[in-house]
């Protein structure tokens, strides 16, 4: 039951006291307000990190990488391999845990791109459908390769903002038009823009996409892969995926166990763990500083409650010989403790946020782009954990002095001057 009157000895007390309360309130609304900033610019960074990673974060490669090093069943050294269709068969009915596999060409170089009077020379890929889910993109218009292109090897081609812009009107309309790569006509059924920023959206959206199929076909390019790109299915480890493609590409071309350097991999997925563990030491270095100064403003307010309790003894000697329980005693000098730090803390939460989002707001109106810096936010689950730690502080803060008020003796506190 809501009881005014002890409310109104609780604000009573915090007026007498104003100065020393406020100073020590201060340094608990610091600590929160220390809080949220390091841990909203903590989840700035990260995701820029993330937003810049530009490729599914357990993704897999693997190429060949060098010629073999090590003679194997009768075969010499120095023989370099090969990936085929066949490869991609196998992987497809062997290794189980693939959930997306995109085997992909590419041209090498840059190659000149017509239209009319037009031209602008980029990086031409031949790619299966799963490579949207290995590198997101967004498909501004049209579509992507399909499996019908696969099939029957259509001369289909997917542009990026820097193709459009060089050899099509502002206004124009590009599906359904028609380009030249290396004197062979393809009609133009998507367009695409990198989900990345910075410099690296800038080189990917530069990319021109085709189905490998007809990259192999029309330029003579039969039968071989340049390297390939998996996605694993949904719980399975990138690891595992990686080294059974690994072992099952050196047992079709004969290359021996040991030797390592053949073929090449990189695991998207270890690598983005270890920005994972980085973010989280951040996370924890960001808690300790904070806690540490939520810590010296809850041992101020302890001594306010000191102080306060010191101020009452004869007025809580009264209360006990009138029959006031030790947990009434205890309750009180917890209350006001909880009222002093919920306040402080709230108001260092409330401008700890709107630091943020209005900074988030500067930056979304404006169009102003860090590289190193995306949607700096704090998480609804932080900011309950915040208040979870601030009510923890305030019952910290009034449990000493409470105990200590509720073991005052009835007859020497109400000799007390």
């Amino acid at each position: 039951m809501f009881d005014l009157d002890k409310w109104q000895e609780i604000f009573n007390s915090i007026k007498k006291h104003k100065l020393r309360t406020s100073l020590t309130a201060i340094a608990v609304a610091w600590g929160i307000f220390m809080l949220v900033i390091l841990l909203g610019s903590g989840n700035g960074l990260r995701n820029s990190v993330e937003r810049n990673f530009g490729v599914a974060k357990n993704s897999v490669f693997v190429w060949c990488a060098n010629a073999t090093t090590i003679p194997y069943k009768g075969l010499p050294k120095g023989r370099y391999i090969q990936i085929t269709n066949g490869d991609k068969d196998a992987i497809e009915e062997n290794v189980k845990e693939i959930g997306v596999m995109a085997p992909r060409n590419f041209l090498g170089g840059t190659y000149e791109i017509v239209r009319g009077k037009r031209s602008a020379s980029y990086r031409v890929y031949g790619d299966y459908p799963g490579y949207i889910h290995v590198m997101p993109m967004e498909i501004t218009q049209g579509r992507f390769i399909n499996d019908m292109d696969i099939e029957q090897k259509r001369k289909v081609v997917i542009i990026g903002p820097a193709t459009v812009e060089a050899l099509f009107e502002p206004d124009e309309n590009v599906i359904g038009e028609y380009i030249r790569i290396m004197g062979v006509n393809f009609k133009v059924v998507g367009v695409f823009k990198s989900k990345q920023r910075g410099e690296g959206a800038f080189y990917r959206n530069q990319e021109i996409y085709i189905p490998n199929t007809t990259m192999q076909y029309a330029f003579n390019m039969t039968n071989r892969i340049g390297w390939f790109a998996f996605v694993p299915k949904d719980g399975e480890n990138a690891e595992v995926v990686e080294q059974k493609v690994r072992a099952l590409l050196a047992k079709r071309h004969n290359v021996s166990p040991d030797d390592h350097v053949v073929f090449g991999s990189e695991n998207v997925e270890e690598e983005y763990m270890k920005v994972v563990n980085l973010f989280l030491g951040i996370k924890l270095f960001s808690w300790f500083v904070s806690i540490m100064t939520i810590i010296a403003g809850v041992v101020g307010v302890g001594n306010i409650m000191l102080i306060i309790v010191k101020e009452r003894t004869r007025e809580i000697g009264i209360r006990k010989s009138l029959g006031a329980r030790p947990w009434s005693i205890i309750s009180m000098i917890i209350l006001e403790a909880l009222v002093i730090t919920s306040i402080a803390g709230y108001i260092g939460l409330l401008g700890g946020v709107v630091i943020l989002e209005g900074l988030n707001y500067i930056m979304e109106t404006n169009n102003i782009e860090v590289q190193f810096f995306y949607k700096p936010e704090i998480d609804f689950q932080t900011a309950l954990l915040a208040i979870g730690v601030l009510i923890f502080a305030g019952i910290l803060a009034g449990w000493i002095p409470g105990r200590r008020a509720a073991k005052v003796n009835p007859v020497v506190a109400l000799k007390d001057e």
